[in-house]
């Protein structure tokens, strides 16, 4: 059991009770059961309110219980897969945040223990186009000494009817270390992972998650807090994830994992372009701009995925920049030096204007293609030592 769901449910004794007696609606206390996380602002207010219960809390009852202590990435890594942040603690992210942080350092990023994958096979698979993330996982295992083979499967027998566990029977048969797999349908990384004998890192499955993604925007975020000179970490930090939120994996896994560090997570779009179940989120919404940047330190734009709809979700695209569109006027909501994010691809001036995202005072944008190959060496090399039990 989940934190989340023993405070709520052995203390206040169910999702309505702890509603009330937190002063929130049982759609938010709901939303932190199903998650598993409670975001950090609401700490205080819960320790207050379970003395009533008598129940002494202190922050450290807000970490998974079954977790290890953390220390630095000395921490052994132990989980077999990276599928979805869902499988893991925050101990797990801290160990792969600090192994990224470790290979953000270019001398060793391009001078690394090449032993670390060296024997090892890594296969990326991508059934959707990528530029960014196929190349950053080729770049990291090569980096890290593996064998790495990218197939194409435009060319592969897949074109040809073969189904995905075909393939995935055909693949095991090649005795893969590593599979980095991207598939246009929600759970297909998943389902590799039932099938095949080798660690399976999901690089985006559907609108459903986008795990190393959330884990570099992470890492960016955090670097760039130090970099000010400001406290290093995402607890207590207002973020808002803006636009189509809808069909985003990327959204989905970021929500999560901000989370789950103990951001204020808020997410902007029209309610055309944000999903049914969103009040379960553990999030604010907000379909105005304004209302939703204020105060934010942390502005993370999305794309309009015109690929994955099937029907007329905004008027048009001049009309959804001008409601929903960054540029100057609307960041000016936001806290003063605020930074702004987007995963790529971009469309300027669709859900970003070029002046914003190109201006180094604000954009991360760049920041985080740079580290997309850190993080992902940092993954690569958990899931290794994993595989290895060995200490990470």
């Amino acid at each position: 059991m989940s934190y989340a769901k023993s405070i709520i449910d052995d203390i206040f004794g169910g999702i309505r009770p702890a509603a009330r007696a937190l002063d929130r609606s049982a759609s938010t206390i709901q939303g932190w059961h199903e998650a598993g996380t409670i975001p950090q602002k609401h700490w205080n207010d819960i320790i207050e309110a379970a003395k009533a219960h008598d129940a002494y809390l202190t922050p450290q009852d807000f970490f998974e219980s079954a977790a290890p202590a953390a220390a630095s990435f000395g921490y052994g890594f132990k989980q077999p897969h990276c599928l979805s942040i869902d499988d893991f603690h925050r101990p797990d992210i801290e160990t792969l945040l600090s192994l990224g942080d470790h290979y953000l350092d270019l001398g060793v990023q391009k001078n690394p223990d090449r032993s670390t994958l060296r024997g090892k096979t890594l296969i990326n698979l991508f059934f959707e186009n990528s530029t960014r993330t196929e190349k950053s996982f080729e770049l990291a295992g090569k980096r890290l000494g593996a064998d790495v083979i990218s197939m194409q499967v435009a060319t592969s027998s897949v074109k040809k009817g073969e189904t995905l566990l075909d393939t995935a029977a055909t693949l095991n048969a090649m005795n893969p270390d590593i599979l980095v797999v991207r598939h246009g349908s929600s759970g297909a990384p998943a389902l590799l992972a039932q099938k095949v004998g080798c660690s399976v890192v999901n690089a985006g499955d559907g609108m459903h998650a986008h795990p190393t993604q959330a884990l570099l925007d992470a890492l960016t975020l955090r670097r760039a807090f130090a970099a000010k000179g400001e406290d290093g970490q995402i607890d207590g930090r207002r973020i808002a994830i803006c636009g189509d939120i809808l069909h985003s994996r990327v959204a989905r896994s970021n929500v999560k994992l901000l989370n789950r560090l103990g951001a204020e997570v808020r997410l902007i779009g029209p309610p055309t372009l944000l999903p049914t179940d969103v009040d379960r989120w553990g999030v604010e919404v907000f379909h105005d701009m304004e209302k939703g940047l204020d105060g934010c330190d942390v502005i993370m734009m999305l794309r309009l995925q015109l690929e994955r709809m099937s029907g007329a979700f905004v008027p048009s695209k001049r009309e959804y920049f001008h409601f929903y569109g960054l540029d100057r006027a609307k960041l000016a909501f936001a806290k003063d030096g605020a930074f702004v994010m987007h995963p790529g691809p971009m469309n300027r001036g669709v859900e970003i204007s070029s002046d914003v995202a190109d201006d180094p005072e604000v954009s991360l944008i760049t920041q985080q293609v740079e580290t997309g190959v850190a993080m992902r060496m940092g993954i690569l090399h958990a899931l290794s030592a994993a595989q290895d039990g060995a200490s990470s």
